[in-house]
């Protein structure tokens, strides 16, 4: 799982890392909140609140969450075999997956500074109000996402933030494998 603060970068981080290594498989998180300019059907299934929480009922997420007013969830994954699940999400639904699944890995993807974030979030069209409210909530999102993680990456170049991420899935795989796990487990 990439966790993070709004404005550190992990769907930039997932869609490049996903390009990258053939065996990840990215699940489409779904939400109710309103699309922003220039995203894209690819970074989520929006939907309206009824629709998300008749889904919900019917127990069809992972985990979900509501975070500053909208809906966010990750439907049960359905990956091609011999994928390993990508979750973008955030520290609420992090949590609930860990809850379930405690051999989980978490990643924090971070900022490197709240300036960065400011201006990553403005960048993609949140409003002053909201970019104000991410970088208070973030501060908090960070230091129980320090708890949940097994390892942080400081987003200040991308690339370099992939291979680090990257380098943390093969270590998880290698170890996975030689604990007496197939590849295609």
């Amino acid at each position: 799982m990439l966790i993070g603060p709004g404005g550190a970068g992990k769907g930039t981080v997932a869609r490049l890392l996903t390009d990258r290594d053939p065996r990840l498989w990215l699940s489409r998180s779904w939400t109710t909140r309103p699309r922003r300019q220039g995203e894209t059907d690819q970074e989520y299934v929006f939907v309206d609140r009824p629709t998300f929480e008749e889904h919900a009922r019917r127990g069809g997420f992972l985990e979900w969450a509501e975070f500053l007013g909208n809906l966010y969830g990750t439907p049960a994954p359905q990956p091609p075999p011999g994928s390993d699940v990508l979750l973008e999400i955030d520290l609420q639904g992090a949590r609930q997956v860990v809850a379930e699944q405690p051999d989980a890995v978490v990643v924090l993807l971070l900022p490197p500074s709240d300036e960065v974030q400011r201006r990553r979030l403005t960048a993609r069209g949140d409003p002053p109000d909201q970019v104000r409210r991410r970088i208070e909530t973030g501060r908090e999102e960070v230091r129980l996402g320090r708890r949940l993680a097994v390892a942080e990456v400081v987003n200040d170049q991308v690339e370099e933030a992939v291979s680090q991420v990257a380098g943390i899935v093969e270590r998880t795989r290698s170890a996975r494998f030689q604990g007496g796990e197939t590849p295609e487990d």
